[in-house]
């Protein structure tokens, strides 16, 4: 299968980071106004000039370095910091005694904060509580003892910088179980995809081998016996595939990377496998596949985008024993969703053939609403008994839950089957005007 893979990466945090860019050059302006608001009482006024000189070119200089976290390393963290209780220590320098007895506010002023919030973002709360700790013994010695603005400040940043910190590592292990269960979606998709290909392709030809092999007997017999066992294997091996592990990004702080593998559509068959024909239902084993029917029709529209005919993808389905009723105009549907549709309708005529017998009949109903199409396949054949399709399901014959519900529900559709035993079976397939057009959208994203 052709595909191409495409990266997401989600990060919650970015958006802290892009803040705290914000915040400092804010905060490092606000220090600077309240020195000049009150340069007149400053005892040394040079040394806080000299102090917020490097603190201006400090703080724009390293505006790329709290950009994200992949430029934020320790050793700037460590530096910042430095700047930061520099700061606070040469305050009793260079302001008035009698500002700082008072409680004035220290050189960096708030700008200390966002340094502290830099370790919070980047380590957690852990890292928080150190960078704290330090900024609490610098502003004790920088005051000469405790007091009750010291601590209520102390207090305030150490809070609001562990709360970061924690909220910061909820995100993180958020994100990594969001992309674990990304992967998981995406792998099971996948994995129904391929299992609905098989079951309308290889696992049918097995079966028919099998029960061809045994008719003739001989040689036959043995070559039946043993495409009996591959399809057994097959089926086992299709109802209980792996799931891959999910990708991780190796620097936790960088969020959650989820790989997901999306279809370009050269998948799709070119020819059909035998489509319709004097048979009706017998001849849609090899055409279940959507990309069989395709083969036949031709496109429906101007190009890869454009809304197809329904109509003329279940044409190629009537025969003898297979009525088609449709209405009179185009019944247009997203490339994709046409596709499988028809091939839904595969399917069903597939199982009426195989269960009912040869010579059932059915009957396939379209209808153009205008919020979604319906496609209903009736058989006279003899029902289902109740509980058969949840064994059918047990044993790995996913022909129901993967080829028909399968389907429809990848493009935002349902499928429902009704039957009574000795009255036949009806499967109504309703898609809405919406349906996803998964693949038409991975090839406009090229």
């Amino acid at each position: 299968m052709a595909g191409r893979e495409k990266v997401l990466k989600m990060s919650v945090e970015q958006p802290l980071w892009r803040a705290l860019t914000a915040y400092r050059v804010l905060t490092m302006m606000y220090a600077i106004g309240l020195f000049v608001a009150a340069y007149s009482s400053f005892a040394r006024p040079w040394l806080a000039v000299a102090y917020f000189a490097v603190l201006a070119v400090w703080t724009l200089a390293t505006l790329p370095k709290v950009a994200g976290a992949a430029h934020c390393t320790k050793g700037f963290l460590a530096a910042d910091l430095a700047v930061a209780l520099t700061g606070i220590l040469l305050t009793p320098v260079a302001d008035a005694h009698w500002r700082v007895l008072d409680g004035g506010p220290t050189l960096p002023s708030i700008w200390t904060a966002g340094s502290v919030l830099a370790f919070a973002i980047k380590g957690g709360w852990r890292w928080a509580a150190c960078a704290s700790l330090l900024v609490g013994v610098a502003n004790v010695v920088q005051r000469g003892a405790f007091s009750r603005d010291t601590v209520h400040n102390v207090l305030l940043v150490c809070i609001a910088s562990i709360a970061i910190g924690y909220v910061v590592e909820v995100a993180r292990a958020s994100e990594r179980t969001l992309a674990r269960a990304l992967e998981i979606e995406a792998a099971t998709r996948e994995r129904e995809r391929l299992a609905r290909d098989i079951h309308d392709s290889v696992l049918q030809v097995l079966a028919m081998v099998q029960r061809r092999g045994t008719a003739i007997g001989g040689e036959a017999a043995e070559l039946g016996r043993m495409a009996g066992e591959q399809e057994v294997a097959l089926r086992t091996l299709v109802a209980g595939g792996l799931v891959r592990t999910s990708y991780v990004s190796e620097d936790a702080s960088q969020g959650a990377v989820v790989r997901v593998v999306e279809e370009t559509g050269a998948e799709e068959a070119a020819g059909a496998g035998g489509t319709a024909g004097a048979g009706g239902v017998a001849g849609t084993g090899g055409a279940a596949r959507a990309g069989g029917v395709l083969g036949g029709t031709g496109a429906a529209g101007p190009g890869e985008g454009a809304e197809r005919d329904l109509r003329l993808l279940l044409a190629p389905y009537a025969g003898s024993r297979v009525t088609l009723s449709e209405p009179g105009a185009v019944v247009p549907l997203a490339p994709h969703a046409a596709e499988e549709v028809a091939a839904a309708v595969g399917a069903a005529l597939d199982n009426v053939r195989r269960h009912a017998g040869a010579d059932a009949r059915a009957w396939i109903l379209v209808e153009d609403d205008p919020d979604a199409v319906v496609v209903t396949v009736r058989d006279d054949g003899p029902g289902i008994p109740r509980g058969r399709l949840a064994q059918a399901e047990g044993e790995g014959r996913l022909g129901v839950a993967l080829s028909i519900r399968g389907r429809l529900r990848d493009i935002g559709g349902t499928a429902e089957l009704i039957s009574v035993p000795g009255q036949g079976t009806e499967v109504e397939l309703r898609v809405p005007r919406t349906a996803r057009d998964v693949r038409g959208k991975a090839e406009a994203e090229r």
